[in-house]
């Protein structure tokens, strides 16, 4: 851990329970709009050393939504390997079954960050550790 007068830098690990609050939208790399979720919208993530498992509940939609895979972090980008999921998310992952993400992440917080082919910012999920 390094310490300076105006802040401590760790090495935050993404070990853990982690509960979606929000959507930020972007464009030109800028947040345009942003969405909470909700009693009726909900995503939890679980991370293990090296697996994730993520669930979402939409009680206004009947499609399930769940996923299990490997994943990989750097100071800056999150790699999410999905092997299986529900059959929606299957049907995504026929397609490609890899997921980067730019990645800003705290002790208590992290934002995965869906980049465009030119590196731009579209949408971010936004979580908080909940355990």
């Amino acid at each position: 851990m390094l310490k300076n007068k105006e802040t401590t830098i760790n090495n935050p690990s993404l070990e853990g329970v982690w509960q979606m609050v929000g959507y930020y939208n972007y464009q030109d790399n800028e947040i345009i709009d942003s969405f909470m979720s909700s009693d009726n919208y909900k995503q939890i993530k679980i991370y293990t050393p090296t697996k994730v498992m993520w669930s979402r509940l939409n009680k206004l939609d009947s499609t399930d939504w769940f996923g299990y895979g490997d994943y990989k972090i750097t100071d800056s980008t999150l790699t999410e390997t999905i092997v299986y999921g529900s059959n929606s998310m299957n049907k995504a992952i026929e397609r490609s079954n890899i997921f980067n993400f730019e990645l800003i992440l705290n002790d208590s917080t992290y934002n995965q960050i869906e980049l465009d082919e030119n590196g731009d910012r579209i949408l971010s999920e936004n979580y908080i550790r909940i355990e």
